[in-house]
């Protein structure tokens, strides 16, 4: 057994198809199915269930390779951390964010990432966030940014900003006309929100919860973006967080927003990596990146009143 055999094993449970496992290992498809021949023998067990068109790991496959992922992550983390010890701001850094914060969040943040780190290789994955943080345990990424709170053990939360929410309605609607309004006057609309399975949709339904408000549930959106056009385009109103509202996103002239009066519905975000990372302390430096972001790029130009509450993540 060795290590380039596991490899192929973790790649084939992720890909469950010869040919793109192949293709990621940058091997051929007989070459790695050989290998995985190769080593059920040695084993003396089944890994993998073949079909015509279908790849499934038998139970014990699954385990091994489970197994082999825990050990490949640590030799990755063996490398780093011999390729930090000679200069620990270069090497590659794999960070994870969520769909309804990268795009907002980016612009502003790798222009000072790499004046900060002229030599770091920033990989950047983007998905919902308990895909993320199945990568994160499973050491398939460095770090993650996620909203807080995060219950585990094994990781370590450093809060970086908090992000205020704006409720955003067409230009034609009555609200249109007032700059700001009150959670309670947020209890009588009804708003769109993101399908299931997005961390922003549980957020916006915790302000719901907060003011009394209520979904409009015969619409969900699958991004963001499709709830700006669901509101420019007057099928109702919603909330989005204030750094989809900052340039360089571009401003439509259909959609009216409104800030809060009486309180500051607001999401907590955070970097989040494995209390076991030989890259903790290079992290820790960058996540000081982050929280020198300027202020208001999260909150209001005028925030006369402090935050009612923080919405939680799922």
């Amino acid at each position: 057994m060795n290590l380039r055999d596991l490899r192929y094993l973790v790649a084939l449970s992720e890909h469950k198809h010869f040919g793109r496992a192949a293709a990621a290992c940058f091997v051929s498809q007989p070459t790695l199915s050989t290998q995985i021949r190769k080593l059920e023998d040695e084993l003396g067990v089944t890994l993998v269930e073949r079909a015509p068109r279908k790849v499934m790991l038998t139970p014990i496959g699954g385990d091994i390779a489970e197994r082999a992922r825990r050990i490949v992550g640590d030799v990755e983390q063996i490398k780093e951390s011999a390729r930090r010890s000679k200069d620990p701001e270069a090497g590659t850094v794999r960070l994870g964010m969520f769909p309804t914060l990268g795009p907002y969040l980016l612009p502003h943040a790798v222009p000072r990432l790499r004046a900060r780190f002229p030599q770091l290789e920033l990989l950047l994955v983007e998905e919902k966030s308990d895909v993320l943080l199945t990568r994160l345990r499973e050491g398939r990424l460095d770090a993650v940014l996620l909203a807080l709170p995060v219950h585990d053990e094994q990781l370590h939360t450093e809060f970086l900003f908090e992000e205020a929410f704006v409720l955003a309605v067409p230009e034609s609607h009555p609200l249109a006309k007032r700059d700001s309004l009150s959670m309670k006057e947020l209890s009588t609309q009804k708003l769109l929100l993101l399908e299931d399975g997005h961390c922003l949709r549980d957020q916006a339904l915790d302000v719901c919860h907060l003011a009394g408000a209520s979904e409009k549930s015969e619409f969900q959106a699958t991004s963001l973006e499709t709830l700006r056009q669901m509101v420019a385009a007057n099928v109702g109103v919603t909330l989005l967080p204030m750094l989809a509202v900052k340039p360089p996103v571009a401003r439509s002239d259909s959609i009216h927003l409104l800030g809060f009066s009486d309180s500051r519905p607001s999401r907590r975000i955070a970097m989040v990596w494995r209390k076991s990372s030989a890259m903790a302390g290079f992290l820790q430096t960058l996540a000081e990146v982050f929280k020198q972001l300027p202020t208001e790029l999260f909150m209001p130009a005028s925030s006369p009143a402090p935050p009612l509450a923080q919405v939680r993540a799922p």
